[in-house]
């Protein structure tokens, strides 16, 4: 099994309400190889929502409010689906402060990009479980 990010499938879920959906991950998601998992929402955040940035330690929304807890919340709980389905790879959401692998958003919400993993990815690899984007 492969962990998707909910909005790949097709799930209106980004902080837009929006989604990202991608042939390749629905075609994994109907030949039963992938569970999606959004872990925004399973952190108790509603969509649509404020856009959030990692900025230091905190993730902190643009209005602001520090989200922090929810972040950490939905990874921790998007991290045991992942290992109840067995994933050992994961296609997440490229530069998503929960998602993003390798680059994300620097903090400053003017679209900048930084080196750094979101608060999900980053618990998935420390986990043992792969992680790429949806660009590769």
């Amino acid at each position: 099994m492969i962990a998707v990010s909910a909005c790949l499938l097709g799930i209106n879920c980004t902080y837009e309400g929006k989604n990202n959906a991608t042939k390749k991950a629905i075609d994994l998601f109907k030949k039963g190889k992938a569970v999606p998992i959004c872990p925004e929402q399973l952190g108790g955040l509603t969509t649509p929502r404020s856009p959030a940035e990692i900025i230091g330690d905190k993730v902190i929304t643009k209005d602001g409010e520090d989200v922090t807890a929810q972040y950490e919340k939905g990874a921790k709980e998007g991290l045991k689906i992942a290992i109840l389905a067995g994933c050992e790879k994961a296609i997440l959401k490229s530069c998503s402060p929960s998602c993003g692998s390798e680059i994300i958003h620097d903090g400053s919400f003017s679209e900048k990009l930084v080196n750094g993993d979101g608060i999900f990815a980053k618990l998935l690899k420390e986990n043992g479980i792969e992680v790429v984007t949806e660009e590769e």
